[in-house]
């Protein structure tokens, strides 16, 4: 390979930037600032695309340094703003530069190849030009997933990649039955590793096959009635045993999804019974108060939250709705399916899920939300919290958790007596 370049990756001011441009008219209102400086949207758009281009230039470059660092550079833009229409213009370039990187690269540059595929199809959405996208990946994809010389990263990636993006791209029944089957063949294995009636024994390969599992479960839930029928039957008796796995993330990943097979086992059949009930609501509750020693406080503290909130969906059928903030609008989660798409795609757009949930019309149809709230500047003018106020307000909290701290910290507390 060639000399590395000295590559500048797209950074965060850069980020900011052009998301302040772009976003002044979603922004939340009690971040804005008076009398801020303009911005000349059109020049900052012509800076980031000549950045762009560049940064696609070198993704054939000879050096793999070079090539990683632009590939983790065009994901950070993707994650962070909307650019349709400087994709659809690229889509082929880039779709062939993911290809080769992803078929002929080492770990690193796959599993950012595998990143950057996954921000494609959430740019482009549902539509003609992203199952172009995902014809031309979705079988390298697939062949890297299956390939037991390929690193457990690029494989892990790579597992990940295919269930996002057929999940947002498929219209095709036999390619999302395909898809699924691929993803089966990879985490079923993890059954096969009963060590005994005890446990299940991690391996190098187990984040492979989390990840594997994950997609799996992702894909599922737009499965139709008779097919997730067919899966619940298949893999419901088996997905207990991984609950007994070493790895945490693991008991989390099989935990999370008994919890969403019992939602739509109860959705398709309101007297759905399972034989088991007692033997599995048994093992979810000792891991809801596991207080073993060896393992570490956080894992403990993890781990007894997610499985409080999995023994209430299959003893009581009810879920903790949350709320998720986004500019003016609010999102409401409240069942097993909805966490399992906003958690995938916070996990691929990182701290840019907020911004996309507000400006994007495919992640929103995705979590069902409706278009996009557009708001003008007036509006948001009337919206805004003055800066004394924010600064009473402020000063207020301040105050009251000092005080609530001192409560708790102060040496005279009275403790009690002792003898």
């Amino acid at each position: 390979g060639g000399q590395p370049r000295n590559v500048q990756p797209f950074s965060d001011e850069d980020a900011s930037i052009e998301t302040m441009s772009h976003c002044s008219g979603f922004s939340d209102p009690a971040s804005f600032t008076e009398d801020g400086p303009e911005v000349d949207e059109e020049a900052t758009q012509e800076d980031l695309e000549y950045k762009l281009k560049g940064f696609i230039d070198l993704t054939l470059d000879k050096s793999a340094k070079t090539r990683q660092v632009a590939l983790e550079s065009l994901k950070s833009a993707f994650s962070s703003k909307i650019l349709y229409e400087f994709i659809m213009e690229r889509r082929m370039t880039l779709t062939d530069s993911v290809e080769r990187c992803i078929k002929k690269g080492k770990s690193d540059e796959q599993c950012a190849a595998a990143g950057l595929a996954c921000l494609l199809c959430v740019q482009m959405g549902s539509g003609i030009e992203s199952e172009e996208i995902f014809k031309t990946l979705g079988p390298v994809l697939k062949k890297i997933v299956c390939d037991g010389t390929a690193s457990i990263q690029a494989r892990q990636a790579c597992a990940t990649c295919l269930g996002i993006c057929c999940f947002i791209v498929t219209d095709d029944i036999t390619e999302l039955y395909s898809t699924m089957e691929c993803l089966e063949n990879i985490f079923t294995k993890a059954y096969q590793r009963d060590r005994d009636s005890n446990g299940v024994s991690s391996t190098h390969n187990t984040v492979l096959h989390i990840s594997a599992l994950l997609a799996w479960t992702l894909l599922l839930t737009i499965c139709p009635m008779n097919e997730v029928k067919k899966k619940i039957e298949m893999h419901l008796h088996k997905l207990p045993s991984l609950l007994s796995c070493d790895d945490l993330n693991m008991r989390i990943a099989a935990g999370e999804t008994l919890a969403l097979l019992f939602e739509l086992a109860r959705e398709t059949d309101a007297d759905f019974f399972y034989e088991d009930m007692d033997l599995l609501t048994e093992k979810l509750r000792a891991l809801a108060t596991d207080g073993n020693k060896h393992r570490a406080k956080v894992d403990k503290r993890k781990q007894r939250s997610v499985f409080r909130d999995v023994l209430r969906a299959v003893e009581e059928r009810d879920f903790p709705t949350e709320m998720v903030k986004f500019g003016p609008e609010r999102m409401y989660i409240d069942c097993w399916v909805k966490k399992q798409t906003y958690d995938t795609f916070k996990e691929i757009l990182g701290s840019g899920m907020q911004y996309h949930l507000q400006v994007s019309c495919s992640l929103t149809h995705v979590q069902t939300l409706g278009p996009p709230v557009m708001l003008d500047a007036a509006t948001l003018k009337t919206m805004k919290i003055p800066r004394f106020e924010r600064h009473l307000y402020n000063s207020a909290a301040f105050k009251a958790r000092t005080k609530a701290r001192s409560k708790c910290r102060d040496k005279r507390a009275d403790v009690g007596e002792f003898f």
